[in-house]
């Protein structure tokens, strides 16, 4: 059971202090929230679409009058710089209450069609998506604001109640986002948040919740898997990405690596589809080492409300010490690293930008997602090995192939076992209102965002039906 006893803290990150706590729900306190989601949900459910979209247009509206509000909620909560935090979450979280606003509507228009079967010539066939209920959210803490409110927009537009169970790390932003949407005119049992821990997630998992969307750990969405398993409901999981990218040798280097290094150190090194191993042709290799050495030499580490910081802190001082323990364990298999933005802070918990080289596929920050400003970098001979070495992960969430031949590399992509690839670019497509979202292997199934984002939020119901009313 939930350890009641223990708050929900929000912390700031680039000072380790407490300013504000919250009660942890007990199992009792959700099923009494599920109990209410389900009885909001019948009304909303068959309201106008065109009403819903009505509200989700509210939303966005509100979003933008108080987006500097948002944004310094995130910084002092996760940590991450204001800049960051108008461009990766704010800004995104508004272009997906537009899209799903527009595209809703379409989406849930249920036409008749014509058997295409000769032998059914005299049925005629319609396709409804019809919501699945009471959908339960467990949202992570690196981007709580983008990443909670992408499945909980459209599962709200397509007729569902939402339970958001908040990280716990980054409790007061998942209580932001209530406010916002109830100020939008989403009833408050239509859409409530759950304060917790680890236990209150496994608490909604096992209630009467109708599907479960869980962004997190691997190890963690197993046990969501599981549970869900056992109550036969559906579960769509973005987990753990150890993202390769491949730098061609015909890719203009300084680019590569200064996208790479946007892409790996942005907030804080914590983003889920950053790049985290680098495969370098060994024409390009020096050239791109030397460009990564004076992109991350220029980078400037610090607390999310310095206008200066370009690197945020990590979350938590024991994801701090994980991501150190990784880079050790690297330097001795052999590698060699270098770091910029400096290393000494009197509070927080920050870890400088580092670039590892020579890496051993055998290392844990090889075989393990690392969470933090690490970036590992090796020479390879070709691009076939580059593909064999970044396929040998566990992982798939994303990837990408930096090139001048945008045409090859577009080939290249579809051999790479990911859920998404760039060219030329990373981390995007996680904030693209219109791409699908997630992974394979053990990053995860399922997908978000897109339309495959709306296709998660409903069960598709066939109607077929006769012409005449007899022979």
């Amino acid at each position: 059971m939930t350890d009641t006893s223990r708050p929900v803290e929000s912390r700031d990150p680039a000072t380790g202090t407490v300013w504000r706590q919250f009660t942890a729900a007990t199992p009792a306190d959700v099923d009494a929230a599920v109990a209410r989601a389900r009885s909001a949900q019948q009304g909303w459910a068959v309201a106008p679409v065109a009403v819903r979209a009505e509200r989700l247009r509210r939303f966005h509206d509100i979003l933008f009058r108080r987006r500097n509000d948002v944004a310094a909620m995130l910084t002092r909560e996760n940590g991450k710089p204001s800049v960051e935090a108008i461009s990766t979450e704010v800004t995104v979280v508004l272009d997906f209450a537009k899209y799903y606003a527009d595209r809703a509507p379409r989406f849930l228009r249920a036409s008749w069609f014509n058997a295409a079967s000769l032998a059914m010539k005299r049925k005629r066939i319609r396709v409804l998506h019809e919501p699945m209920g009471v959908i339960g959210v467990i949202s992570p803490w690196n981007y709580p604001f983008m990443l909670s409110a992408a499945i909980v927009l459209p599962a709200l537009v397509t007729g569902n109640a939402v339970l958001l169970k908040p990280s716990e790390m980054t409790p007061s932003t998942g209580l932001l986002l209530g406010e916002l949407l109830h100020e939008a005119g989403i009833p408050s049992d239509l859409f409530q948040v759950i304060q917790g821990d680890g236990a209150t997630g496994a608490a909604l998992c096992g209630t009467d919740v109708d599907k479960v969307f869980f962004t997190g750990s691997e190890a963690a969405g197993r046990a969501v898997a599981l549970k869900c398993a056992a109550r036969l409901i559906p579960c769509s999981l973005e987990l753990g990405g150890s993202d390769a990218a491949i730098v061609l040798a015909d890719a203009d280097v300084r680019h590569a690596a200064s996208g790479i290094a946007f892409g790996r150190f942005s907030n804080g090194g914590q983003t889920c589809v950053a790049p985290k191993r680098v495969f370098v042709e060994g024409a390009a290799y020096e050239p791109f080492v030397a460009a990564l050495r004076t992109t991350i030499g220029a980078l400037r580490m610090g607390p999310g409300d310095d206008p200066d910081t370009d690197v945020g802190p990590m979350i938590r001082e024991h994801a701090a010490a994980a991501l150190v323990a990784q880079r050790d364990d690297a330097l001795s298999y052999g590698a060699t690293m270098f770091s910029g933005a400096g290393t000494d802070r009197e509070a927080g918990w920050f870890v400088a930008p580092t670039v590892l080289l020579g890496v051993d596929d055998e290392s844990r920050a090889f075989t393990e997602e690392t969470f933090g400003p690490l970036l590992p970098v090796v020479r390879v001979a070709d691009v076939e090995e580059a593909i064999t070495r970044a396929n040998a992960s566990e992982f798939g969430l994303a990837a990408s192939i930096w090139s001048r031949d945008t045409a090859r590399a577009a080939r290249l992509a579809e051999r790479l076992a990911a859920g998404s690839v760039t060219i030329n670019d990373v981390i995007v497509t996680a904030g693209m209102a219109d791409v699908p979202h997630g992974g394979v292997k053990n990053s995860g199934v399922g997908r978000t965002h897109g339309m495959a984002g709306l296709e998660e939020c409903v069960r598709t119901k066939a109607i077929v039906a006769d012409r005449f009313a007899s022979w």
